[in-house]
């Protein structure tokens, strides 16, 4: 899109996906941070601090989708909860355009252990310009008290017009691994 979509335009487009089938058929693969044949993969990973304050403030940060606070991504909405099923739009403002695409929460992780975890996977939808699944993750590990933020993806184009634009599809995706890394960095440091 040349120009910003209204909130009315948005809210209608994300509302179109709610029922749609996933758009690959993989769904849930990411959870064990294994891809399937013929994806790429991306997976990134920062320290946020230690200690239990820091992986409090880390699992609020990411039920409050701070990963998209990079000024040049908007998730609609952010009020979203993080629970199976839940459908959002992630717009975004690059190059001179706009992009708009749909995702849904495919699975949620909360376990508690040796290394506590929380965080959730979700899978593009038929809107969607790439096709698969991304799971964002927080880790606190008892071993050495470290709290880090991990992402792991794999995603391909989801329309044939779209692979002579996939090596600009992959600036963005480092893009957003860059600067989703400073946002959760930031979140966890103004908290603790």
């Amino acid at each position: 899109m040349l120009s910003r979509p209204s909130e009315v335009a948005v809210r209608r487009f994300v509302s179109s996906q709610e029922n749609l089938p996933f758009s690959y058929k993989e769904v849930g693969a990411s959870r064990e941070g294994a891809a399937p044949r013929g994806y790429v993969v991306d997976r990134y990973r920062v320290r946020l601090g230690e200690g239990p304050e820091a992986y409090a403030q880390a699992v609020e940060a990411l039920r409050g989708w701070r990963q998209f606070d990079l000024g040049w991504v908007r998730l609609c909405w952010p009020d979203t909860p993080i629970e199976v099923g839940a459908t959002v739009g992630v717009l975004a403002r690059h190059y001179g355009f706009w992009s708009l695409n749909t995702a849904r929460i495919v699975y949620v992780i909360e376990e508690s252990g040796e290394v506590e975890r929380f965080g959730f996977g979700y899978g593009t939808l038929p809107g969607h310009g790439e096709r698969g699944e991304e799971r964002f993750l927080i880790e606190w590990s008892r071993e050495d008290d470290s709290v880090h933020y991990d992402v792991f993806a794999f995603s391909r184009p989801n329309h044939l017009l779209a692979w002579p634009g996939y090596p600009f599809a992959r600036a963005l995706q480092r893009r957003f691994a860059r600067d989703s890394k400073r946002a959760m960095v930031r979140a966890v440091a103004r908290s603790t």
